[in-house]
């Protein structure tokens, strides 16, 4: 068995006229992100840290923009057919840790609910799967309200 860590990076500007989802939460605010899929910068995230934790690329690469049938997927979706590609028996999730860079809006009242989304959807625990959130303290485009970005790392556990 090998032991891998993968790392994760998503950021997506912040429009009118789209919902704001975080981890597969629908987050009341009066700005949403833009995005290809469904713009959910936490669960692209993920994904991008479990595939490079496999040396398989990254979410580019799985699912890229220029493809039209990954336009408006939800997150879910996106972690669904990752772990089709990848093979759900190859690999476990042994630790997730993720942080949401948002000035606004305040995340905590969702936070239970992305990780216990997180942990469904990538078929663990959810004591393995911690997620929280960060301001960016009003510094540069993240502060300036102009959008929102997520880091994620992850361990996983080769089972072949």
């Amino acid at each position: 068995m090998k032991i891998s860590v993968g790392i994760g990076y998503d950021v997506h500007r912040l429009v009118e006229c789209r919902p704001l989802i975080l981890g597969g939460v629908e987050v009341p605010f009066e700005l949403g992100l833009l995005g290809h899929s469904d713009g959910d910068v936490l669960t692209h995230a993920v994904i991008d840290a479990v595939i490079g934790a496999l040396g398989k690329g990254d979410i580019g690469g799985f699912f890229p923009d220029s493809d039209p049938a990954y336009r408006g997927k939800s997150g879910e979706e996106l972690c669904v057919e990752m772990w089709e590609r990848l093979g759900e028996d190859a690999f476990v999730i042994l630790n997730l840790d993720a942080t949401i860079i948002a000035q606004d809006p305040k995340l905590a009242p969702y936070i239970k609910e992305m990780r216990e989304n997180l942990a469904h959807w990538l078929g663990v625990n959810a004591t393995r799967v911690n997620v929280k959130a960060k301001t960016h303290e009003g510094i540069g485009t993240l502060g300036r309200k102009e959008g929102i970005a997520a880091i994620a790392v992850v361990l996983v556990e080769s089972k072949k």
